[in-house]
């Protein structure tokens, strides 16, 4: 009804209609889209803001200039959150920011939405509140076990695994936090290469289906295995 609507605009200026989360529209819904884009072309443009393009289908993208945006920055995600705290007066600590950030992976309103969840039930942003809202894996109690890792302790990196899948943590969830926190550890660029490569192999079975344990023990073995000593022959 909108880009019916007859508007008389100066020359060069046209109706602007913002379609958001379009990639949740199905194929029929797109392929309406699309004849109505053809028919107002001349009077109106279309935004269509989208989480996976691939989605969108081809006869849509080849009619738009696709515009792709990286995940915000840490410190992007710290300078808003500190804005909104200061504003709304919220008790927060530095290390309940940084949970926040940690779960937002880049996302502004994910981040916003977890900082106001955590207020919202508990009244204080720590870490724990965060990651109790949150439902995700500790990142110290992962980066515990990737350092057990690191020393080639693997009794003492299974228990924590062991103590993580106790507490009810998926598997994709528990791979995942694994794989962000040895992002940052601190080890040798060699080693942190070889240890994401076996993650990222780990992951794609889960993803499989073979998510159980013995899958995470396995993983947690291969990873010991890259920092023991050679055995003497």
């Amino acid at each position: 009804m909108f880009a019916q609507q007859k508007v008389t605009l100066p020359k060069g200026r046209h109706k602007i209609i913002i379609l958001d989360e379009a990639d949740s529209m199905t194929d029929g819904a797109q392929q309406a889209l699309r004849r109505i884009m053809e028919i107002y072309s001349k009077t109106t443009r279309f935004a269509l803001a989208c989480n996976a393009s691939d989605k969108i289908i081809e006869p849509i993208q080849s009619r738009c200039a696709v515009l792709r945006y990286s995940k915000l920055t840490d410190g992007q995600i710290l300078a808003r959150l500190q804005e909104v705290v200061e504003k709304e007066s919220l008790s927060v600590s530095d290390d309940g920011l940084e949970a926040v950030i940690f779960t937002a992976q880049g996302d502004m309103r994910q981040a916003l939405n977890n900082l106001q969840s955590t207020n919202s039930g508990f009244g204080y942003i720590n870490s724990e509140n965060v990651f109790k809202v949150c439902d995700e894996p500790h990142p110290l109690l992962v980066k515990s076990m990737l350092g057990h890792c690191v020393d080639g302790d693997i009794d003492k990196a299974y228990k924590v695994i062991e103590q993580l899948w106790a507490l009810g943590y998926s598997p994709e969830d528990i791979i995942g936090n694994i794989f962000r926190v040895c992002k940052t550890y601190q080890m040798a660029e060699y080693l942190k290469l070889e240890f994401i490569k076996e993650i990222g192999y780990t992951h794609m079975r889960v993803a499989e289906g073979v998510n159980s344990l013995l899958q995470m023990a396995g993983l947690l073995a291969r990873l010991c295995s890259k920092t023991a000593p050679p055995v003497a022959s």
